[in-house]
């Protein structure tokens, strides 16, 4: 069953959902199989269980405006002609490669889709620890100068 295909052949609306009320529509999911390398003996030789799941970021209609412009921005390296690619060859069955290659594009997806973090508001040093600071320095090279041998003699 190598080759290119559309549609996942009825992944559950949970594991397609990226954060509140927004997924991936199953149309616009693109999968490819392909024999894997690894464990898996003669079984190995003979069935499809890579998969490479692939998602067209640019012209998909399913996130939103920004989420796309921000997905886009942050996943640019990774991006290969607009289209953004998992591939996931772990496990023996295709069925558990299918799912695990979901799971990670809804969480690559999520974490580039997520909304920047607050700035840092910077904050003033209180005086009165900036003084105890240098007080205690002060103290602390006293108790160094104290050390040397002049004077001992």
């Amino acid at each position: 069953m190598s080759g290119l295909s559309r549609g996942s052949g009825g992944l559950s609306p949970e594991k397609l959902r990226i954060r509140g009320s927004v997924s991936l529509p199953e149309a616009e999911l693109m999968w490819r199989f392909s024999r894997s390398s690894g464990p898996g003996g003669q079984h190995v030789n003979t069935s499809d269980s890579q998969v490479e799941l692939r998602f067209d970021l640019v012209n998909t209609g399913a996130l939103p405006d920004v989420w796309k412009e921000r997905a886009i921005e942050r996943l640019g390296s990774r991006l290969i002609g607009g289209v953004i690619g998992v591939r996931a060859s772990e496990h023996r069955s295709q069925w558990r490669n299918r799912e695990m290659a979901v799971t990670r594009l809804v969480s690559l997806l999520a974490e580039a889709t997520a909304p920047p973090p607050r700035p840092r508001r910077a904050t003033k040093i209180p005086r009165g620890i900036n003084e105890r600071r240098l007080r205690d320095k002060k103290q602390r090279g006293e108790t160094k100068r104290g050390r040397s041998g002049r004077g001992w003699g």
